[in-house]
């Protein structure tokens, strides 16, 4: 039986280190090959719930697999995210997330590491933020509202969805910015937040259209401003901060889609461009607008940065407003 020389061994590694290697460019090609669990960590009916569920039946279309969504509640979105951390970074578990994922290591000790342990894959959406108040609340305009709130410092309530969630330091950025000072209420989310608003027990609150919309139309509550550059069209009376007298008020909600960390780049990248795809079907577009939300989409290299600079602005906020975990 001839012998193999040095030469054969090499060649013959090579060779094989040629098909494994082709093999798996291809299986990541071919992606995905069965169903996808996309992770939403708060409770079913926010708007998290809508968009993530709107954008897994897209993406079901373009792959002909499975998006199946998986509500992980709790913990100020960190149960969601730490199974999402334990799961296997093969592009098969992916979770969406707000900013509410920048503000957590202000104010809560993760079992993850925001950065290290995720793979940024792009955003999804972006929504202003409103301010909503009690139609009690003897204001009709964001000045009017700034004026009282500066005469009556503490005594006025807003509610949030839990302490330390987006649209709790949404207010409180807005405070630093107007001067003023308001008394948080916090809530369990913001389905109870919002009935307590509508039945008084609370004078304002802030949050993202979906969650704002039916009450403004059925006349349950009063809109007096959004952030973002323009007028929502199904909020066209609602005027932007900056028509209102506050531009510095800029903050508006995104959501994006983390993979974990190690997670092989051509799968990042061919969810990028998936979702991108998805985001420029008109009728997700249009039912994104029904909601007040937008498409957006980031390279996963520009949501990097935009976590990074969150986090910073957030950081700053709790500082400053000594915001404590619940």
């Amino acid at each position: 039986m001839k012998m193999m020389t040095i030469r054969d061994t090499a060649t013959a590694a090579i060779a094989c280190m040629s098909l494994l290697s082709g093999g798996m460019a291809g299986a990541q090609q071919a992606y995905p090959t069965k169903s996808v669990r996309l992770i939403l960590p708060y409770a079913p009916g926010g708007s998290t719930s809508v968009s993530g569920r709107l954008l897994g039946q897209k993406l079901t279309e373009i792959w002909g697999q499975q998006v199946i969504v998986d509500n992980r509640p709790g913990g100020n979105t960190i149960i969601g995210s730490e199974a999402l951390v334990r799961s296997p970074p093969d592009g098969y578990t992916i979770m969406m997330v707000t900013s509410t994922h920048t503000i957590n290591p202000s104010i809560l000790k993760t079992p993850y590491d925001a950065i290290k342990d995720f793979a940024p894959v792009t955003t999804i959406t972006r929504s202003p933020f409103g301010l909503v108040v009690h139609h009690a609340l003897p204001v009709k305009t964001l000045k009017e509202f700034v004026a009282l709130a500066k005469a009556r410092p503490g005594q006025i309530d807003f509610a949030s969805s839990g302490t330390g969630t987006s649209n709790h330091l949404a207010v409180e950025l807005l405070s630093m910015h107007a001067g003023i000072k308001l008394n948080h209420i916090p809530y369990k989310g913001g389905g109870p937040a919002m009935t307590d608003l509508i039945g008084g027990q609370v004078q304002v609150h802030m949050n993202v259209p979906p969650n704002l919309i039916p009450n403004i139309r059925a006349g349950r509550i009063r809109g007096l401003a959004v952030s973002g550059e323009s007028r929502l069209p199904n909020l066209a009376e609602v005027p932007t901060f900056t028509e209102a007298g506050l531009p510095a008020f800029t903050l508006t909600n995104w959501q994006a889609i983390l993979a974990p960390a190690a997670t092989p780049k051509p799968i990042i990248d061919k969810l990028a461009a998936d979702i991108a795809t998805a985001l420029q079907t008109p009728d997700l577009r249009d039912k994104l607008a029904a909601q007040g939300m937008s498409g957006w989409h980031m390279t996963p290299e520009q949501l990097a940065t935009l976590i990074r600079s969150e986090m910073e602005t957030f950081a700053k906020v709790v500082k400053i407003a000594n915001v404590k975990a619940e």
